[in-house]
């Protein structure tokens, strides 16, 4: 499996945020792209997404599933964490569960993996922002898919949840995934760069 783009062009507001924008990630591998504010990292990742529209260019996914659609086979996870703060944290799970549709993986022992087992029933308005950022995580391994797409992902994290998360990345590449970070601060795992320029 191999995700690539190739001659890339982005426009947000009618500016142009990057162009000629060539990238590829196998099976089993991280890019971490990284530039400054405003380069177009949240972007490239929203194009992959399927969140936007590329002005120029192209993005395919090679070796996927030829049933579905590239942003079906994707995990986008960006700043913000996506909770409903009324639900609790399982129902939180289970609303993106359905949502997401397809494989579904253990709720429960995702749970476990980023450390909210104790919390299942605690209404997501009352956890710190970084158990936000743990439930936001555990999103990743309730609907399996085999492209992840990280903004800025151990935001809010303490060590020990980056540490954490660090496992989960390890362990999605070796079950064949890849993955494709937007990052100021290293992953924490073997990974290729990806630099953007672009608009300050």
């Amino acid at each position: 499996m191999q995700l690539f783009g190739r001659g890339l062009r982005c426009v947000r507001g009618g500016r142009e945020v990057f162009a000629g924008l060539d990238f590829a990630a196998a099976a089993g591998e991280a890019v971490a792209v990284v530039g400054r504010n405003g380069s177009g990292k949240t972007s490239l990742l929203r194009l992959i997404a399927g969140l936007l529209v590329p002005a120029g260019g192209t993005i395919a996914l090679d070796g996927g599933d030829g049933e579905l659609t590239l942003p079906e086979q994707c995990h986008y996870l960006g700043h913000r964490d996506a909770l409903k703060p009324a639900l609790s944290v399982q129902e939180n799970l289970a609303f993106w569960a359905d949502f997401l549709g397809g494989e579904r993986g253990d709720a429960a022992a995702g749970l476990a993996k980023v450390g909210l087992d104790h919390a299942t029933h605690l209404p997501a308005a009352f956890l710190s922002a970084g158990q936000r950022r743990r439930l936001s995580l555990a999103r990743l391994l309730a609907v399996r898919r085999p492209v992840w797409l990280l903004d800025e992902p151990t935001t809010a994290l303490d060590v020990t949840g980056q540490d954490m998360f660090t496992g989960l990345m390890r362990e999605h590449l070796a079950q064949g995934g890849l993955i494709i970070a937007a990052t100021h601060a290293p992953l924490g795992i073997e990974s290729r760069e990806l630099r953007i320029g672009g608009m300050a």
